[in-house]
């Protein structure tokens, strides 16, 4: 892989300045170095004798008669030497006065060995004419080449003062070239991308291994073989990402686009160090997709693969929220302290080596989707559950860790990424603090009525279930003191701290208030859902 010179890229090739109209009308034939017509013509230069290499400097195109060329073998092949070595890039010989239909052998084997083009012109040719074209067709490309790259630098620069986001950029960038672009970590982790159009499954397919095979050449380079032009991307000596623009061989334009592209993004995370990082962006999105549910199952695979998260295995959502947020008042602080939240979680979870998508979903949970490889499920998300707790307790941020049931493929990531939310939502007003992670069987019938609380059915229920009781607060209590005993009304009697014939008669009047019997199962649950509704809807008011 080697750097680009970008200079040459716009210039015309030999073959293309064969197909100029000048040099058609003297019928041009190829006779040697057919490989060598990719090379750039940097000047034309018309030639009639054989020490003529000194004074050349590379990439001329020699016009000659040969009337001048020396008779011996050995002195032709010396005169082409000579060319090859100070990077002539062809030789067109006008067989008129000279030669009439052919060109020493001599020539030919010695162009042939440097694979240097060797072209024969059967009709006279003007060779002014020819240097005046070739000249006009480079000004041309140049010019040409400029004014796109003007254009580049206009468009890039609007992109860096507006603080684009790394998609825009890369979105821009991809239109300009009409190829994929992606842009990626120096650990070869895709960032962000676009394909172009083009399959991003077949895109980021075996990324990391591909790019590991594309070894960087100076700042930018590109490698033939894979067809890949990459820049560095980083800023104040901290190179952080490469940018990788797939295609072919690229005019000098396309390396504008990839190292201004390249800057924007530099600039970008320079301005936004302080903000959520790039692998949290992309994690954020990621994850947010899964939960929306209507994203293509095998790009959304392709894509975490790509970010170094093949989902490949059994699936665990995870959700970790913030308790209270009464301590965080500015918004800007907590946002803060939840992307310090996601960090020290995927933290965790690369110091229990498992592979994870972390991201804040909103503004209180940071979500996680875990790749599991390993059998000892709990004793693993044990141990990073207490990282992200001690973590937590770092920045004085008390935190419910919660997680989903384990699915087996990606098309369960959403049921356990939601689930995971739920269950810490509910675990925050009925599970033990000093729990290391909550599950769904650890909330129960309370985690469940917690999540129903804004229904408006479930108020009426509790309503219709408790009304004529809730205007008498102590017998209120003595149904509570029931229900938790489990129907014992002695134990509930004792626990209320009353003789049993006071509390008897409390349960009486309860049942002739309610018209039911407090010694029926199905009553006493019905009664006990509709208190610890109506407990939680109280919870609720101001």
């Amino acid at each position: 892989m080697k750097p680009i010179s970008p200079d040459v890229l716009a210039l015309p090739t030999v073959s293309e300045v064969l197909d100029l109209p000048v040099l058609r009308s003297g019928k041009p034939r190829v006779i040697a170095g057919a490989s060598g017509l990719d090379g750039r013509v940097r000047w034309v230069h018309v030639a009639e004798i054989a020490d003529i290499a000194p004074l050349l400097s590379g990439g001329e195109l020699v016009l000659t008669t040969g009337i001048a060329l020396p008779d011996e073998p050995a002195e032709l092949v010396r005169y082409v030497d000579e060319l090859a070595a100070v990077g002539v890039c062809g030789v067109v010989v006008e067989l008129v006065r000279r030669w009439r239909d052919r060109v020493p052998v001599a020539l030919v084997d010695a162009a042939h060995r440097h694979d240097l083009p060797l072209v024969t012109l059967a009709e006279e040719t003007k060779f002014v004419a020819v240097t005046e074209a070739v000249i006009a067709r480079i000004r041309d490309a140049q010019l040409a080449e400029l004014r796109a790259t003007h254009a580049i630098h206009d468009t890039f620069t609007a992109l860096t003062t507006s603080g684009a986001e790394p998609a825009s950029v890369l979105r821009e960038a991809a239109r300009i070239v009409g190829h994929p672009v992606v842009l990626e970590t120096l650990a070869h982790q895709v960032l962000a991308y676009d394909a172009a159009g083009q399959d991003p499954v077949a895109l980021l397919s075996e990324w990391s291994e591909r790019s590991r095979a594309v070894v960087q050449s100076g700042r930018t380079s590109y490698d033939p073989d894979q067809q890949w032009l990459t820049t560095v991307v980083g800023a104040r000596g901290d190179d952080w990402g490469r940018l990788v623009m797939l295609g072919p061989q690229p005019p000098h334009r396309h390396v504008v686009v990839a190292e201004r592209a390249a800057s924007a993004l530099a600039v970008n995370r320079l301005v936004t160090r302080d903000r959520e990082s790039l692998e949290r962006q992309t994690h954020r999105t990621l994850i947010t997709e899964l939960l929306a549910g209507n994203a293509d199952a095998a790009d959304l695979a392709a894509r975490a693969a790509g970010v170094g998260v093949p989902l490949d295995g059994p699936l665990l959502g995870i959700a970790v929220r913030l308790r209270t947020t009464t301590t965080l008042a500015p918004a800007l602080e907590t946002q803060q302290l939840l992307r310090d939240l996601a960090e020290a979680t995927a933290l965790a979870a690369r110091k229990a080596k498992l592979p994870v998508l972390v991201g804040v979903v909103d503004d209180l949970t940071v979500r996680a989707l875990v790749v599991l490889r390993t059998a000892d499920t709990d004793a693993v998300l044990t141990r990073l559950a207490a990282d992200v707790r001690r973590s937590a307790g770092a920045h004085s941020l008390p935190v419910v860790v919660a997680v989903g049931s384990t699915v087996g493929s990606i098309s369960g990531a959403r049921r356990t990424l939601a689930e995971a939310g739920q269950v810490a939502e509910a675990a925050l007003h009925v599970a033990d603090g000093t729990r290391e992670f909550h599950r769904l069987d650890d909330v129960r019938l309370r985690g469940l009525l917690h999540l129903l609380r804004g229904d408006e059915r479930l108020t009426a229920f509790a309503e219709r279930e408790l009304g004529p009781i809730l205007a008498h607060e102590r017998l209120v209590d003595a149904l509570r003191s029931l229900c938790q005993h489990g129907g014992n009304k002695s134990a509930a009697a004792t626990a209320a701290h009353l003789s049993r014939t006071a509390y008897y008669a409390q349960l009486a009047r309860i049942e002739q208030l309610l018209g039911v019997s407090l010694d029926t199962p199905e009553s006493l649950v019905s009664l006990h859902v509709a208190l610890l509704a109506w407990d939680l809807h109280n919870s609720d008011r101001p």
